[in-house]
C-alpha cells in the first residue's frame, strides 16, 4: 500500500535579504523568497515566466543558510507544501502557501564582506555543514 506524498524540489535565486529570527522557544527560522524562471516559445516568439515560492528553514539550517547566502544567491530547495491561513484586521481570510524545507543546497556562494560571488561551487546547509564541493554545470540534469 502507498502512502501520500506531499515534496517540493525548486532551483533559483533567492529574492530578499535573508533576516534570522528566533521563536518564543528559541527556534531559529528565515522566511524567504525564491524565484524560478521557465522559457518557452509561443508561436515565433519566445516568452518568459517568473515564479515566486515562499520557503521556511528551520533551526541549525537556518542559522547555516544566514552565514552562506544573500539575495541573487542561487540555491536548490527540497521541503514539502504547507498551506497557512488567518484573518487581517478587516476579518479578510487571506492564505499563503510555502515550501517547509528539509534541505537547502547552494548552487553558488558568495564571500561575506567581498561581494564575490562563485557559480562553480555548491555547498549543503542540510546537516549544517559548510563543505565545499565542485560541481561542473555541464553535469547538471537541466
Amino acid at each position: 500500500m502507498f502512502g501520500d506524498l506531499n515534496r517540493a524540489e525548486i532551483i533559483g535565486n533567492i529574492t530578499n535579504d535573508l533576516e534570522l529570527r528566533y521563536t518564543a522557544g528559541g527556534a531559529a527560522v528565515i522566511n524567504f523568497g525564491v524565484a524560478t524562471n521557465r522559457r518557452y516559445k509561443q508561436g515565433e516568439e519566445w516568452k518568459d515566466e517568473t515564479t515566486f515560492h515562499n520557503v521556511v528553514l528551520w533551526g541549525r539550517q537556518a542559522e547555516t543558510l544566514v552565514k552562506f547566502a544573500k539575495k541573487g544567491t542561487r540555491l536548490f530547495v527540497s521541503g514539502r507544501l504547507q498551506t497557512r491561513s488567518w484573518e487581517d484586521a478587516d476579518g479578510k481570510k487571506n492564505y499563503k502557501t510555502e515550501i517547509v524545507a528539509d534541505e537547502v543546497s547552494l548552487l553558488a556562494r558568495y564571500e561575506k564582506g567581498e561581494g564575490k560571488s562563485s557559480e562553480s561551487s555548491s555547498e549543503s546547509v542540510a546537516s549544517g555543514s559548510a563543505e565545499e564541493e565542485t560541481i561542473n554545470p555541464e553535469d547538471l540534469p537541466f
